[in-house]
């Protein structure tokens, strides 16, 4: 028995064809960047660790050219779409492109942050190029909705990739880092040049590998740890005691006293604190 043939990828000739047919002009609101190197999707795929047992769940296909390259190598994709032009021009190009994989693609035409489920088997990778004004509010979102993914990797903006794989005492280590560590183990995983996107962002790029961890043992609800995240890096300056004040019905002395019984220093910053010591913080102050 023969092997399927393999997807055609999508080139920059190829890109500006589509686009043309569809008379596309890109939009800096919807973080229209499309990918035009076969080679950059290919290493996406390949540093994500996906393969054929995957079913992949993509942000923001576009044109394709990602899509087209998960399906070399996952059992399933499903792509999530907010432009309606995209989102119907896309199950033809795989039909085009990638014929022997068209019955293990989707396209669901959604905005990712108000999706409420993901059709089809339940997912075990995310793997996307995320428009870099939504980038962690989609990502935290995804792994708050589909407990069943297990790894994945995105490309988003540079800094951002920066903050998201940050450890505690680094310079950019803030609200991505924390809440992010809340679902998975998260490194910096490259960069990627601005020449193979059409148009060329006026940013660099970065790829974020992540892999799922069991969140932390807590008796509060997570919002409520988020909470306690929020607002000790909302005033960065701040020592904790004063960063939480109003937090909790209580006054500042009610807040230093939780904090000794967290073991934490009243006089600590955010920034200095692991996810677990926010679980800690959380609990307390209840």
């Amino acid at each position: 028995m023969s092997e399927p043939t393999p997807p055609r990828l999508l080139g920059p000739a190829e890109v500006r064809a589509l686009a043309a047919e569809l008379d596309l002009r890109p939009t800096k609101q919807r973080g229209q960047n499309f990918v035009i190197d076969p080679n950059t999707v290919r290493r996406i795929v390949r540093e994500s660790g996906v393969g054929a047992d995957d079913v992949v769940v993509e942000v923001g296909p576009g044109l394709g050219s990602l899509t087209l390259a998960l399906l070399e190598v996952a059992g399933r994709v499903t792509a999530i779409e907010v432009d309606p032009v995209l989102a119907e021009r896309l199950p033809r190009t795989i039909a085009e492109f990638a014929p022997a994989q068209a019955a293990s693609f989707e396209v669901v035409l959604a905005d990712a942050l108000r999706v409420t489920e993901v059709p089809g088997p339940p997912p075990t990778a995310l793997v996307a190029n995320l428009p870099y004004n939504v980038s962690v509010p989609v990502l935290l979102h995804l792994m708050t909705l589909l407990p069943s993914l297990r790894h994945g990797l995105v490309m988003v903006q540079s800094e951002v990739a920066d903050r998201l794989a940050a450890k505690p005492g680094s310079k950019v280590y803030g609200v991505p880092s924390v809440k992010a560590a809340w679902f998975a183990d998260v490194r910096r995983a490259g960069a990627i040049g601005r020449n193979v996107f059409w148009p060329a962002p006026n940013v660099d790029s970065g790829l974020v590998y992540w892999k799922h961890r069991e969140p932390p043992t807590t008796t509060v609800p997570r919002e409520r740890v988020f909470a306690v995240v929020d607002a000790a890096f909302g005033q960065r300056r701040k020592a904790l005691r004063g960063a939480l004040k109003g937090l909790a019905a209580r006054d500042a002395q009610g807040v230093e006293a939780a904090l000794k019984r967290a073991g934490i220093d009243p006089l600590a910053r955010g920034e200095s604190l692991e996810i677990t010591d926010f679980v800690r913080i959380a609990e307390e102050l209840e």
